[in-house]
């Protein structure tokens, strides 16, 4: 057997420590699974060498997922290179269709993109990202690319820290030794970083996921108390203030959050 990289070790590890059954475990249908949701708006078109550097998989392995995904439409043979398909959309239809919690958050998110004359986008925790399920901008703005299925790195957005911060601190330190990537010495000040958040019940950040632009967000509670999304607005620095989104937009989202909690489940 081939020995596994650290990549692999970590998330081998954290499936024993969540008391997952390795024999009941596929591998196979994981590695296919990470090539499919390695293709970005900035990398529209990947090699098999590519894809193999990026996801640390043996080229094999890579082309094995490729052939099986373009087989069965999931991704399309693009010269050398392939790109995805039209059929991968019918996994986000029926994530999207059956999802109560988007269904409920992105007329909220029309709201208040028109209130604030802003973007506004729900999100939920997936690995090392937060993905948007709700996402909206106001009318007549120019659309940049980022929508629903968007994902932005978590442990560097508002979004990202305040769903981070719904995880208990040994849930929330074995999400980031998985997911982070990064070093002992590093993982302290980010989890600080957290939990000031967590506290806080919002994270405001800037120039972080992009130069010039920032948002402040809110966890969202299902009727129980448990955090499974989170709420942001955010706008170029030029147009809305650090001070207007702690005064003016805060205090809104806080209302929002608390008036949709009865309708989460």
């Amino acid at each position: 057997m081939a020995k596994l990289n650290e990549r692999d070790e970590a998330r081998r590890a954290a499936r024993e420590v969540e008391g997952t059954n390795r024999a009941d475990y596929s591998e196979a249908l994981e590695r296919g699974l990470l090539v499919l949701t390695a293709f970005r708006h900035t990398e529209e078109r990947l090699t098999q060498a590519q894809l193999a550097r990026k996801l640390e998989l043996p080229r094999a392995t890579v082309r094995r997922a490729l052939l099986t995904l373009a087989h069965l439409g999931y991704v399309v043979p693009d010269d050398k290179a392939y790109r995805l398909g039209p059929k991968v959309l019918t996994l986000a239809s029926a994530y999207l269709t059956t999802n109560p919690v988007s269904q409920v958050l992105q007329p909220v998110c029309d709201e208040l993109a028109e209130r604030f004359q802003a973007s506004c986008t729900a999100a939920v925790l997936d690995g090392a990202a937060a993905v948007m399920i709700a996402r909206a901008l106001p009318r007549h703005s120019l659309p940049i690319g980022q929508g629903i299925g968007f994902q932005v790195p978590a442990t560097r957005s508002a979004l990202g820290l305040v769903l981070l911060g719904g995880l208990d601190e040994e849930r929330r330190h074995r999400h980031l030794v998985t997911h982070a990537g990064l070093s002992d010495d590093d993982l302290p000040a980010l989890e600080e970083k957290i939990a000031e958040a967590a506290e806080a019940g919002h994270a405001y950040v800037a120039h972080e996921v992009e130069t010039g632009f920032h948002s402040i967000a809110v966890p969202l509670h299902r009727w129980d108390g448990t955090a499974i999304a989170a709420l942001n607005v955010g706008a170029g620095v030029e147009r809305m203030s650090e001070a207007e989104m702690h005064e003016h937009v805060l205090p809104v989202l806080r209302k929002t959050a608390a008036e949709l909690r009865a309708q989460l489940v």
